[in-house]
């Protein structure tokens, strides 16, 4: 966590932002109004903010339809607590006790680091963004939400798929397939990744979830076109869960405190392409 905070401010707008924050601790400010002190375009704005709240240097509360961010002194004070324990030979006690720059305050939010985001889109909802959010649920715990939607859902995910991931070990109890327009509104969890398992969800046009996500395309075979026999259909998802797994398994390792937002859009556009799928 030590080495992610300092990743997450290893970057002149992420300073910027937490000086301006820090400055209003009592208060907060809302997204808006960092943009206009900094100068910052909302998209990179909501961007940074996310990777500062990863790193947990910035809390985020609703406040009817605005988000307020505060500076997190408690991630501040863990910093300088790191960098001085070996201060006089191992005795900080004998210098100047730096940690009193930062007021103690009992009253901060102590909550663990936020998690990013992430909806996986596909057309019904049924099978390849079923078996995404399942997995991401279960290796991204700590560090990401995960949600799945479709343009046109199917009225359940499909039967097949939810019996294979029910044997893998997942809980299948809350996957059900759902219209992305549950995560267009004002009360939606904010998302901070959109990604499309399909190619272009038959020639939809994706909902606007705010210029701050990243969007990435990873197609994939849609098991619900599949004609084979039933054991052959089972061999086909289990092939699915395969490639799915390995793309989050490497989703999950990057290092998405020290990237920019194109950075990390090139790293995702990467991992969407078919040569990358390991058969």
């Amino acid at each position: 966590m030590i080495a992610d905070r300092f990743g997450a401010l290893a970057q002149d707008t992420r300073i910027r932002m937490m000086r301006l924050l820090a400055s209003h601790h009592l208060t907060g400010l809302a997204a808006g109004e960092i943009a206009r002190a900094l100068a910052i375009a909302p998209s990179t704005l909501s961007f940074h903010l996310s990777a500062l709240e990863q790193a947990g240097l910035v809390h985020a509360e609703r406040e009817g339809r605005r988000i307020i961010y505060t500076a997190r002194l408690a991630g501040l004070r863990d910093l300088f607590s790191f960098l001085t324990e070996t201060c006089c030979h191992g005795q900080p006690a004998l210098c100047s006790d730096l940690l009193r720059l930062l007021p103690d305050d009992s009253n901060e939010v102590k909550a663990m680091s936020p998690a990013f985001n992430v909806l996986f889109l596909c057309t019904h909802n049924s099978a390849r963004s079923i078996i995404a959010e399942a997995v991401l649920d279960e290796i991204g715990k700590g560090k990401f939400n995960a949600y799945s939607a479709g343009s046109e859902p199917a009225t359940t995910p499909m039967t097949e798929v939810l019996a294979r991931l029910k044997v893998i070990g997942h809980d299948v109890s809350g996957l059900r397939s759902k219209s992305w327009n549950e995560f267009t509104g004002p009360e939606a969890p904010r998302m901070d990744f959109v990604i499309a398992m399909c190619d272009t969800l038959e020639g939809q046009e994706c909902p606007d979830f705010g210029g701050h996500v990243v969007t990435a395309a990873w197609p994939f075979p849609d098991p619900t076109k599949f004609t084979g026999s039933p054991t052959e259909l089972i061999t086909t998802i289990n092939s699915l869960y395969a490639m799915i797994r390995r793309r989050l398994n490497i989703f999950v390792s990057l290092p998405f405190g020290t990237l920019d937002k194109m950075a990390l859009k090139a790293r995702l556009d990467e991992l969407g392409e078919p040569a990358r799928i390991e058969m």
